[in-house]
C-alpha cells in the first residue's frame, strides 16, 4: 500500500501523522517505509535525529536526468531509522534545485517507477509531501494508491479543502485512475471547543469523507518531535497515541 497524506495548507500535521502512522505499522510487524519529499526535511529529523544520510530523494531523482553511468535503485537511498521495522528515504534541500531540471525532462512518473520497486521490500509506503501541488506532489499522488487529506480545524483549511479535492480529483482522472482519496484527519481537535465541532459538522454536511477517530491537540506531541521519537515509542500510553493507532486500524480495515 502507497499511502500518501497532502494539504496545500501548512502547519495541518502532515508529517506528524505520517510518522506515528508509520510508526504503528512498523510496530504492528509490517515493513514500512516513509518517503519523505518536503524539502524542509521534517520527517526525516523526527525519523533520524542528528543522524546524516549521505544520499537522499533529490539524488535517487536527480540520476534520473543523468546521460550517463548507470543509475542505482531506489533501495539504495533507503536508510534504516533507530526503529525496528521503520525505514526512510530522506529528503534534503537539494529538492527545490532539482525540480525545475526534473518538470522540464518530463520526470513526473520516476517516482512511481521507484515505489513500485520498492513494493517488493516493504509491506506499506507512507510518502510526506511538501505544502503546495508542485512536481514533488503530483509524482506523489500519480504513485498512490491512497491519499489523506489532514485538516487542523481551521476556517483557512476549511476553505482549502475544496481546492485540494479538485486537484486530487484531477490528477485521478488524467494520471491515475487507482487513486482514491481515503479520507479527512481531523487533526489538532479540541472536543471541548465550539468552532472545531462547528467546523466538523459543516464538512460532514457538505459530504467530505470525514474519518471518524479524531487526532486531539496535545503538546506531547511537540515533545516527540523535539526527541525525535514518534509517540508509539515516546508515549506508548499516551491518549494521542491510542487515537493514532485507532486511525492506523480504521483506514487498514475499511
Amino acid at each position: 500500500m502507497r499511502r500518501l497524506i497532502f494539504n496545500k495548507k501548512g502547519g495541518v500535521g502532515k508529517t506528524s501523522i505520517v510518522c506515528n502512522l508509520a510508526a504503528v505499522s512498523a510496530m504492528s510487524g509490517k515493513k514500512t517505509l516513509v518517503i519523505d519529499l518536503d524539502p524542509q526535511a521534517n520527517s526525516s529529523h523526527y525519523l533520524l535525529g542528528d543522524q546524516a544520510c549521505d544520499l537522499s530523494v533529490a539524488d535517487f531523482l536527480n540520476q534520473s536526468v543523468g546521460f550517463f553511468g548507470t543509475a542505482r535503485g531506489a533501495e539504495e537511498f533507503v536508510f534504516k531509522t533507530p526503529f525496528e521495522n521503520l525505514f526512510i528515504m530522506p529528503a534534503c534541500d537539494k529538492l527545490p534545485e532539482i525540480e525545475h531540471k526534473l518538470e522540464s525532462r518530463y520526470k513526473i512518473f520516476a517516482l512511481r517507477k521507484a515505489m513500485e520497486a520498492l513494493e517488493e521490500f516493504y509491506d506499506e509506503i507512507y510518502i510526506d509531501t511538501p505544502p503546495a501541488l508542485n512536481f514533488y506532489t503530483k509524482s506523489a499522488l500519480i504513485g498512490a494508491d491512497r491519499v489523506l487529506i489532514p485538516f487542523d480545524c481551521d476556517a483557512f483549511s476549511r476553505h482549502s479543502l475544496e481546492s485540494v479535492t479538485a486537484a486530487i480529483n484531477e490528477i485521478c482522472e488524467d494520471h491515475n485512475n487507482d487513486l482514491v482519496i481515503e479520507g479527512v484527519i481531523v487533526n489538532q481537535f479540541q472536543p471541548r471547543a465550539k468552532l472545531p465541532k462547528q467546523l466538523v459538522d459543516e464538512l460532514i454536511e457538505a459530504g467530505y469523507p470525514i474519518i471518524p477517530v479524531m487526532l486531539n491537540s496535545s503538546v506531547k506531541m511537540r515533545e516527540s518531535h523535539q526527541q525525535a521519537m514518534p509517540l508509539p515509542y515516546f508515549a506508548p500510553k499516551h491518549n494521542l497515541t491510542r487515537q493514532f493507532k485507532a486511525l492506523y486500524d480504521f483506514i487498514e480495515n475499511s
